[in-house]
C-alpha cells in the first residue's frame, strides 16, 4: 500500500469515528443525543488513535496537513512526498464524511438546527472574532504538533505512539476546544465542509465557507511554528523560519487583543443601551 493510500484509509477512519460521535451526539433521535462534549473529545481521540494504529506502519500516520507540512519544513520528511499526502488526507476526510452521513440517513431529516448538522461535519467559532478564532487553532495546533514529536522521542512510547497521541487529542480538546472546536487539521474540517457543501442533507443551510480558511490556515501556522520551535528548542537548531513565524503569530496574538478589546467595548456599549432605553 502506498503513502498516498494509506493516509487516505488513515484519514478516512479518522472522519468516520470522529464526525461519527459528534452525529451521534447531536442528531434528534440519536441514543448518545446530548452525551455531551467530554464523550466528543473522547471520541475524537480514539478517532486520531485507531487511525494511527491502522495506517502508522504505511505512512507513519500524519493524517493531517499541519502535521505533513511541519515535519516536511523541518526536514524530517520528504517536500515531494507532501502532494501525496495532502491529497490522500483531504480525499479520505471527504470519504469519511459521506460515510457519517449515509450511517445516520435517517437521522437527518428529523433534526431540523441547520448549525446542529453543520458542526457534525466541520467546526466554528462560539464566539466569532476572527483574530481570536485564529490565534486559538494556531495554539492548539501547535500544541499538537510539539506533543506529537516529544511523545515520538520517547521510547516508552514505542508502540503505544497512537493510543498516546489520541489522549493528547483528549486533553486538547478538554483544555482548548471551547473556542473554535479544535480543528487542528485542516483536511478534518475542510474536507467534511465540502462534503456537507455536496451531500443532499435534508434542511442542511450553508456550510459556511466564510469561515472555513481559520481551520486550513490556522493549523497550518501552528502545526509548522510547533515543529520549527520543537527543532529550536528540542534539538538545539534555530533557524531563520523559527523567527518569521514567530513574527507572524505575535501580529495574530496583537490583533486577537485588539479586537478582543473592541467586541468588550462594543458589547459593554450595548449593554449601556439596553438598561437606558
Amino acid at each position: 500500500m502506498s503513502g498516498f493510500l494509506g493516509e487516505l484509509i488513515g484519514t478516512m477512519i479518522l472522519i468516520i469515528l470522529g464526525d461519527g460521535v459528534c452525529a451521534g451526539v447531536s442528531l434528534t433521535k440519536s441514543y448518545a443525543k446530548n452525551s455531551g462534549w467530554i464523550v466528543i473529545t473522547f471520541g475524537w481521540g480514539l478517532a486520531v488513535a485507531v487511525g494511527a494504529y491502522a495506517v502508522g506502519r504505511i505512512s507513519g500516520a500524519h493524517l493531517n496537513p499541519a502535521l505533513t507540512l511541519g515535519l516536511a519544513a523541518i526536514g524530517d520528511f520528504p517536500w515531494n512526498k507532501v502532494p501525496a499526502y495532502l491529497a490522500g488526507q483531504l480525499i479520505g476526510g471527504f470519504l469519511g464524511a459521506c460515510i457519517v452521513y449515509l450511517h445516520y440517513l435517517p437521522h437527518w431529516k428529523e433534526t431540523k438546527d441547520e448549525a446542529v448538522k453543520l458542526g457534525i461535519f466541520c467546526t466554528g467559532p462560539a464566539i466569532k472574532l476572527t483574530p481570536a478564532n485564529l490565534l486559538s487553532e494556531i495554539i492548539g495546533t501547535f500544541v499538537l504538533v510539539v506533543g506529537i514529536l516529544a511523545i515520538g522521542a520517547n521510547k516508552f512510547a514505542l508502540g503505544l505512539n497512537p493510543l498516546i497521541v489520541g489522549f493528547l487529542i483528549v486533553v486538547i480538546g478538554m483544555s482548548l476546544g471551547g473556542t473554535t472546536g479544535y480543528a487542528i487539521n485542516p483536511a478534518r474540517d475542510f474536507a467534511p465542509r465540502l462534503a456537507h457543501a455536496v451531500l443532499p442533507i435534508p434542511g442542511k443551510g450553508n456550510s459556511n465557507w466564510g469561515y472555513a480558511w481559520i481551520p486550513v490556515f490556522g493549523p497550518i501556522i501552528g502545526g509548522v511554528f510547533g515543529a520549527f520551535f520543537y527543532q529550536a528548542f528540542f534539538l538545539g537548531h534555530l533557524t531563520t523560519a523559527f523567527w518569521i513565524f514567530a513574527a507572524v503569530i505575535v501580529l495574530v496574538i496583537v490583533a486577537a487583543i485588539r479586537s478582543s478589546k473592541r467586541f468588550s467595548a462594543d458589547d459593554e456599549m450595548s449593554g449601556h443601551k439596553k438598561i437606558t432605553a
